[in-house]
């Protein structure tokens, strides 16, 4: 059943919004889907009131949308506000859609998406105090960091080393990696396999298919 829509989400909120309690909670929290849906996590930093980090959260969450891990991340950052404190949270997602979701602007449609709606509803009324805003993804690069490290982790990703001429290959590389299988009286006969890549926070992520746990690569950059 949808949960409607209500403007008396947040009145705790709405009356103190622009005068938050003396000790709170600042989450910067991104979610993502390589392929929406596709391999997916969610990242959190949670700082105090004065910007001290206080905790990263982060998490795989196996095939899954976009608007999936970006709720998972809400939650972990509302369960971590309940269970060590303060009950007060400031949340900052790159989430257009969440943000306008939680804040009731707009309604949620997606079955899924209704649970987590409605978990995240749950957790936000046990708050003394809760804000939620919208920041562009240059200004969250940190909870991003760590839903890419995720989904690399849960992916078995590995960082690529450098080229064989010692060059350093910058995040706006593209790359073609070639699948150098190891000799073999079975494998001398197999044809390297050409995929292109690009590289995204030092990890190669490979565009239109994959290669095998434990395949040997060859990277070369070009721009």
């Amino acid at each position: 059943m949808p949960y409607p829509r209500s403007k008396s989400l947040f009145p705790r909120e709405n009356a103190s919004r622009e005068n938050p309690p003396e000790h709170y909670l600042i989450a910067h929290s991104d979610g993502g889907a390589r392929g929406n849906p596709g391999p997916a996590g969610y990242g959190v930093v949670i700082q105090d009131q004065s910007g001290k980090k206080v905790a990263q959260l982060s998490e795989y969450l196996g095939h899954q949308t976009n608007n999936f891990a970006e709720y998972q991340g809400l939650i972990a950052a509302l369960e971590y506000a309940l269970q060590h404190g303060p009950k007060a949270l400031k949340l900052i997602s790159d989430s257009e859609l969440l943000v306008r979701q939680i804040k009731g602007i707009y309604k949620v449609k997606n079955a899924t998406l209704q649970d987590l709606h409605g978990r995240a509803k749950e957790l936000i009324s046990q708050l003394g105090w809760f804000s939620i805003g919208h920041a562009l993804r240059e200004h969250n690069t940190e909870a991003d960091r760590l839903a890419n490290q995720a989904m690399d982790k849960g992916m078995g990703r590995i960082a690529p080393r450098a080229t064989a001429t010692g060059e350093s290959v910058s995040d706006k590389d593209r790359v073609v990696a070639r699948e150098a299988p190891v000799p073999s009286s079975r494998e001398l006969n197999h044809a390297p396999q050409e995929l292109e890549g690009i590289i995204r926070n030092g990890v190669v992520e490979l565009l239109g298919g994959q290669l095998p746990e434990g395949t040997r690569v060859q990277v070369r950059a070009r721009r």
